[in-house]
């Protein structure tokens, strides 16, 4: 009996712990990206009784508990914030505070600040690689990801153009069909170039590719381009001839010179075959009708959208419809994050325990995948942690219970000396 007081105790510590466990697993049931503590009981040492036997020991209470936290997979919804992110599977995203120490966080609520550094939503920066000419180098170290907001995107010329046209191979001698194609000068201000195709005989046509005369300088030729195409009896072209492949295809290149608004002469290769040598203007027995017109242009942008991509990419979206990668955000990969440190705002701080982490790209040496526009959810579950509350709250009830029963035996063991 002389043990019962501080065997109930420890009871009663060790239960009022879990129940401060639960309290804080609930507490966060809503928050982004929180791991669930589980509590983990263990007994004490045993008191020997007079002989070496086991079956002489009484234990003598409860440990001190232990929390630990369990990095399940929580849910990913998808919110359709451009700059939230969650990851899929094993790792963190890397964050670092205002004293440069690296913290880790599954909380993928991400913003950009005044200076459009991408920070988490309590202040931490967050850690990847910043894209030198869209391109991502996911070796070297890490950094702050940067987006240069407000900045522009200058225009670029159209060096390239294609479309895909079929000339009606029933169309009668003299017979047209016209395809218009819009193209970017220098300045980044829009031409539209109409390529009119003429039959002169079966399987033989003439193309003439012409500009808004208000487009052009005075005086200059508003037809910048004519030739002739041939096709075989496949409604393949012959002329101009495909290279077979792996050879680069011949485009028809012409020019564009003396435009009105003072921009460089325009240069432009007309590709009139796909990288595999097929056709992309042919001659069948159905309507003529152009298709996917493409060109390689575009007029000056502004930023008007940051976004993070599935795989952690960071692209600026631009006014003019152009997209640029900008960065890419970092995946921590820990062999043992249950020895993580919880130091607030959903971030972890590696401990003395901690193994080294394997820093990478999304997906890379083991590493989650990220979703771009979705957050992962707490994996408190509330129904487990009620079961969890009813249970500690019972054992807690029959230690006090062993405590007043202890007290009331002392009680009567005094009363008898009296």
């Amino acid at each position: 009996m002389g043990t019962a007081f501080s065997t109930a105790l420890s009871a009663l510590n060790a239960d009022s712990t879990a129940i401060d466990v639960v309290g804080n697993n609930l507490a966060n049931l809503n928050t982004t990206g929180f791991k669930a503590s589980t509590v983990e009981f263990s007994d004490l040492m045993a008191e020997q009784l007079g002989t070496a036997s086991g079956e002489s020991q009484v234990g003598l209470g409860v440990g001190q508990v232990a929390a630990v936290q369990n990095f399940s997979q929580g849910s990913i919804t998808n919110t359709g914030a451009a700059l939230d992110a969650a990851i899929q599977g094993n790792g963190f995203f890397v964050v670092t505070d205002s004293n440069n120490n690296q913290l880790y966080t599954r909380d993928g609520s991400f913003q950009l600040n005044s200076d459009g550094v991408l920070q988490t939503v309590t202040g931490q920066d967050v850690q990847g690689w910043m894209a030198t000419n869209g391109v991502v180098n996911a070796n070297g170290p890490t950094t702050n990801i940067s987006v240069p907001v407000g900045s522009s995107i200058q225009p670029q010329a159209t060096a390239n153009m294609s479309m895909g046209i079929n000339l009606n191979s029933a169309t009668a001698v003299n017979g047209t069909f016209s395809a218009p194609i819009q193209v970017y000068d220098s300045l980044g201000q829009a031409h539209t170039l109409t390529v009119t195709f003429t039959e002169t005989a079966p399987e033989n046509w003439n193309y003439a590719i012409t500009i808004p005369s208000t487009d052009l300088a005075a005086g200059a030729n508003n037809q910048v381009a004519n030739g002739t195409l041939t096709f075989g009896s496949n409604g393949q072209l012959t002329n101009p001839a495909a290279v077979a492949p792996p050879g680069p295809q011949v485009p028809i290149n012409f020019a564009v010179p003396g435009l009105a608004d003072g921009a460089d002469d325009l240069n432009i290769n007309w590709n009139v075959f796909d990288s595999n040598g097929n056709s992309l203007i042919t001659q069948y027995a159905q309507a003529s009708a152009e298709s996917n017109p493409t060109q390689d242009g575009f007029a000056a942008g502004q930023i008007s959208q940051v976004s993070i991509q599935n795989g952690g990419l960071v692209v600026a979206s631009y006014t003019n419809g152009q997209q640029v990668t900008v960065g890419q955000l970092a995946v921590a990969s820990i062999a043992n994050p249950t020895s993580l440190a919880d130091v607030g705002d959903n971030n972890l701080q590696a401990t003395a325990a901690t193994a080294q982490a394997a820093i990478g790209a999304s997906g890379a040496g083991g590493n989650g995948t990220i979703q771009g526009e979705s957050l992962e959810a707490s994996t408190t579950d509330m129904a487990a942690e009620f079961t969890n509350l009813l249970s500690y709250e019972r054992s807690y009830q029959a230690a006090s219970r062993v405590i007043t029963t202890a007290d009331t035996l002392a009680q009567e063991t005094v009363n008898l000396i009296h």
